[in-house]
């Protein structure tokens, strides 16, 4: 009646292995290292970054606990933090010989000290949230007039270039605050100019006016073109900042919008805050600009893209912009109809047709892609236009297949669509993030002591399997979080701190109905089944209601929120599977094997409004005074 088969307690058995697995990793701690990046799209860290970074230690008699590749950026482990100071300076005179123009970033960060083994079995410890890690936090602004600014930027060129190409005469055309203004010195030609930048620019709502100096076409930009430009430009820096943080390595960062106009970057585990505002500001522009072979008349002149220690050459360019990153649709490396490797570009229809009219008219003239990072431009590619193109084209040259993936995912380097500064920044130490770790870790220890002595001592042997599941649902919530790689801050620790009491619950329930079988005169192995078959349904219940209170706090939470409800969605998980099938396989080993049970040690079974209590005795019950 009361024995499980083998295989429950071999998923119990494997289910603990588990849960140590992947719980240990936790307790390692981290240590602090020093982390080398990019300093510029066009610089690449792969994994021959190790063995310099090794060696350039070694000459220093630095000697890292551990270096290693993590697909980005290379970092290295140090024993202690005076270390992590030299060592970082080591590798910034090393690697920046030319500090005003820094070719890699050296960061401080922090790494686990989990062993190896453990790594490649991905048993990895939970990330941890600002609070508790420590580390930087922005509140930027984002310049909604930049924003517009830049918008009637574009709808300036892509106006002239349509006038253009439908060979409308125009005498003028300027750029104002919220729009553009076009002068024609004929009527008929204002008509149709009207016409056609009303169907390409719908955007702008265009006015008619007639002067001295002939007719001009008044376009500004609408109140809900103004909305979208905005919250679009909001947006695409999100996405921008989500791939520059991506450079720091950092587990984990938050980046949200917050209000209209204000976006939050929150960095944990980043020590070197001047980096952190270094990378997260970093401007980076695309353009598709011809090449002007007279340096001494070029617009500008700027380098082509080398290899590290190979003679850097220069190009001149001419002054217009034939298209821009934000008119990129798409870049990817593919194979050209020659079988050798290239990069396929499509552009939006705007960009597409002013890249038309180009090449029509420069065909055997060479094209560079310029990519601007903090006022700097480099060439990433300078190539002989063959023919004419428009939207979609391919870029050859000769290339490795290894070079046009780089090529194409410089080409895709996010710009900002809106200049951001910072407006509030704050730096949370490791030792106080190490503080709130100890103060919640005590607050669930002391929780759980709390509940242990209590069932202990009201339910003695029955409140110790209680007790020792419970201890098994905290292993397999803290091994799933781990296993899920999810964030641990602050809300998450109170979580589980309510998950100890609402586990114990279950226990309490299902003790209760084993004393009330008792009481109802059901022998002991009797009374163990049907007392957690029939709490199971009041358990299944209570358990399911307080789930969907969850899920709604983790479906319109956000921030801590969420935080919070992940865990306790999770730990409402593992609590019923411990507190039924871990406890009830504890008193089945226990109890199940004797076949003349005569007592079941679960205190006192109070006879309800008598003051008297019921013992066990061989096979009958008998009455006694409490």
């Amino acid at each position: 009646m009361n024995r499980y088969s083998w295989w429950k307690y071999a998923i119990l058995a494997a289910a603990l292995v588990i849960g140590l697995l992947y719980t240990i990793p936790n307790f390692y701690g981290e240590a602090p290292a020093v982390q080398v990046s990019g300093g510029k799209s066009t610089v690449k860290v792969d994994a021959a970054m190790v063995d310099r970074v090794e060696q350039l230690l070694a000459d220093a008699q630095i000697k890292p606990d551990l270096v290693q590749f993590d697909g980005n950026s290379v970092r290295a482990r140090l024993a202690d933090t005076d270390t992590q100071i030299r060592a970082k300076d080591v590798l910034v005179q090393a690697l920046n010989p030319d500090q005003a123009d820094p070719r890699y970033i050296v960061a401080l960060n922090l790494l686990s000290r989990t062993p190896e083994w453990m790594q490649k079995l991905r048993a990895l410890p939970m990330y941890l949230g600002l609070d508790l890690r420590g580390g930087v936090h922005f509140l930027m602004q984002v310049d909604m007039r930049g924003a517009v600014r830049q918008a009637v930027e574009t709808y300036g060129s892509d106006a002239r270039v349509a006038l253009r190409e439908k060979r409308i005469r125009f005498s003028g055309l300027s750029r104002e605050n919220e729009g553009i203004s076009v002068q024609f010195s004929d009527a008929a030609e204002a008509e149709k100019g009207r016409y056609l930048l009303a169907d390409r620019l719908p955007s702008l709502t265009w006015q008619q006016s007639t002067g001295d100096g002939g007719v001009r076409l008044t376009g500004r930009l609408s109140p809900k073109a103004m909305t979208d430009i905005q919250s679009q430009a909001v947006r695409q820096n999100i996405e921008t900042l989500h791939k520059r943080v991506n450079e720091l390595g950092v587990a984990e960062p938050v980046i949200q919008q917050q209000g209209a106009d204000r976006v939050v970057v929150q960095l944990p585990g980043v020590q070197d805050t001047a980096r952190a505002k270094d990378i997260i500001g970093r401007t980076a522009t695309l353009q598709f600009r011809l090449v002007d072979p007279d340096a001494a008349t070029a617009a500008e002149v700027v380098p082509v893209r080398a290899a590290e220690g190979a003679p850097v050459q220069t190009v001149g360019l001419r002054r217009d912009v034939i298209a821009t990153g934000e008119q990129l649709k798409q870049a990817s490396a593919t194979i050209d109809q020659d079988q050798r490797p290239a990069v396929s570009v499509r552009l939006d229809d705007v960009a597409g047709r002013n890249m038309r009219v180009t090449t029509r008219e420069n065909i055997g003239k060479p094209m560079a892609i310029v990519l601007y990072e903090k006022g700097k431009g480099e060439a990433l590619s300078v190539a002989t236009i063959n023919g004419e193109f428009g939207t979609d084209f391919q870029i050859t040259g000769n290339f490795t297949p290894q070079e046009t993936a780089d090529l194409a995912l410089l080409t895709r380097a996010g710009a900002l669509a809106a200049p951001m500064e910072i407006i509030e920044e704050r730096t949370i130490g490791p030792s106080l993030g190490a503080d709130n770790i100890d103060k919640g870790f005590r607050s669930v220890l002391w929780g759980f002591i709390a509940i242990a002595a209590f069932m202990c001592a009201y339910y003695m042997l029955f409140g110790v399997f209680s007790t020792l599941a419970l201890a098994f649902n905290l292993l397999c919530l803290i091994a799933l979080l781990s296993l899920l790689q999810a964030t641990l801050t602050l809300p998450g620790i109170a979580a589980i701190a309510l998950t100890l009491g609402m586990a114990i619950d279950a226990n309490v329930l299902i003790n209760e109905r084993v004393r009330e079988e008792l009481r109802a005169g059901v022998a002991p192995q009797q009374a163990i089944h049907a007392g957690y078959e029939r709490a199971w349904g009041t358990i299944l219940d209570a358990n399911v209601t307080t789930l969907i209170a969850g899920v709604a706090l983790l479906a319109f939470g956000s921030g801590p929120v969420r935080g919070f409800a992940v865990v306790h969605c999770l730990g409402i998980l593992t609590s019923m599977f411990s507190a039924v099938m871990f406890s009830r396989g504890l008193v089945n080993l226990w109890y199940g094997r004797q076949k003349r049970l005569k007592s079941l040690a679960i205190g006192q079974v109070w006879k309800p409004g008598t003051g008297e209590g019921i013992t066990m005795k061989s096979d009958d019950l008998t009455e006694g005074k409490a």
